[in-house]
């Protein structure tokens, strides 16, 4: 009989889901990893209503809370392994780093160290991409370190732009590497 406990894993968001949905349904019939929260940044996140769907205890920790509490935001993540940033905007406080050390996940669409920082998140960032004339974009997965978007890369996935490619192309693009990808990364990362 296997008694080795799951590995637990914190799914941070702020906006719409399509990642934190695509990491549940990813997990859900896997029994070495658990997800026993979504904590949100927003409470009209519409990932609260995805998580929610699944069966997925959610939870709300404003910008505010997460910068000022840090008890609440630990206690509410005491027993996790992992967090995941599945589409997570604020800025992870020092605190959380500390406490999870090289074990705070985050997907950024672009190819880093180009277009990150500060300012760099969703549309800003296809945007930014079309502007400079890229022929490619795509996503990094990478640990979470203090200086945004600079933590160690894990890994990196690419697709071709064409010239005609609007914004909005360049997200759907980089939006399918995201399904593709992100939870099989997560999977190689914490099974290891």
């Amino acid at each position: 009989m296997n008694t080795k406990k799951p590995i637990r894993l914190a799914l941070f968001v702020t906006g719409g889901g399509t990642n934190c949905e695509n990491i549940i349904r990813y997990f859900a019939d896997k029994p070495e990893v658990e997800i026993p929260i979504v904590v949100s940044s927003r409470s009209d996140a519409y990932a609260l209503v995805r998580a929610e769907r699944l069966g997925v205890p959610t939870t709300v920790i404003t910008r505010q809370q997460l910068n000022e509490d840090p008890e609440l935001v630990l206690s509410t993540v005491e027993g996790c392994d992992y967090i995941i940033l599945a589409g997570f905007l604020p800025k992870v406080p020092v605190y959380l780093i500390e406490r999870f050390p090289r074990r705070i996940i985050n997907i950024h669409p672009a190819l880093l160290p180009k277009f990150g920082g500060k300012g760099m998140w969703g549309h800003h960032v296809h945007e930014a991409v079309k502007a400079a004339g890229e022929k490619e974009s795509g996503i990094t997965i990478h640990f979470v370190n203090q200086e945004l978007d600079e933590g160690e890369h894990i890994a990196q996935f690419s697709t071709p732009l064409l010239p005609t490619d609007t914004a909005e192309e360049i997200a759907d693009k980089v939006h399918v590497l995201e399904m593709a990808h992100f939870p099989q990364v997560i999977e190689q990362v914490i099974t290891k």
